[in-house]
């Protein structure tokens, strides 16, 4: 029964990191770095799509080139702009830890809490839950960035692309 809800998770959840990639593909070169800060929103998805795919939150660290400014309580950006390539090179990153961690998933594994740097405490599977509506409210900031820019956003991702 296990692996089915590992797959039924992995469906879902590489779908919403698809949509993020074809988010970031469709944008133009000319909205990347606009006031609206399209790089930005990705970033910030990427980086918290990562963190709270780590079990421990005391180890957490980017890759690089990344950083630990999304963590600073002052809202400190960046200390550049990450481009397209470095943002989907993270992506597929964040992608493989996730596929990585869904396909290891057992029932006890799923109800183990971690806490995170906020000081809550969730399970593996709510904060994998919780983790993938962030996502997916910051996708639909992107496609709606997009829409207001003349471009059509891509289409609704139903599963995802990589088997599981």
């Amino acid at each position: 029964m296990i692996d089915f809800w590992n797959k039924t998770l992995w469906q879902q959840y590489g779908a919403t990191i698809d949509m993020l990639e074809n988010s970031i593909i469709a944008c133009p070169d000319d909205l990347w770095d606009q006031e609206s800060k399209f790089w930005y929103i990705a970033y910030h998805t990427l980086f918290f799509l990562d963190y709270h795919l780590t079990a421990d939150a005391a180890t957490f660290f980017p890759p690089e080139p990344f950083t630990m400014s999304e963590m600073d309580p002052s809202g400190l950006m960046p200390d550049r702009t990450y481009n397209k390539n470095e943002l989907l090179t993270y992506l597929e990153h964040c992608r493989e830890k996730c596929y990585s961690l869904i396909k290891g998933l057992t029932q006890q594994s799923a109800e183990q809490f971690v806490v995170n740097s906020y000081k809550k405490e969730y399970s593996i599977l709510e904060i994998l839950l919780y983790n993938m509506r962030h996502v997916q409210h910051h996708i639909a900031q992107l496609h709606l960035l997009l829409r207001q820019s003349g471009n059509e956003p891509p289409a609704w991702v139903s599963r995802a692309n990589k088997e599981y």
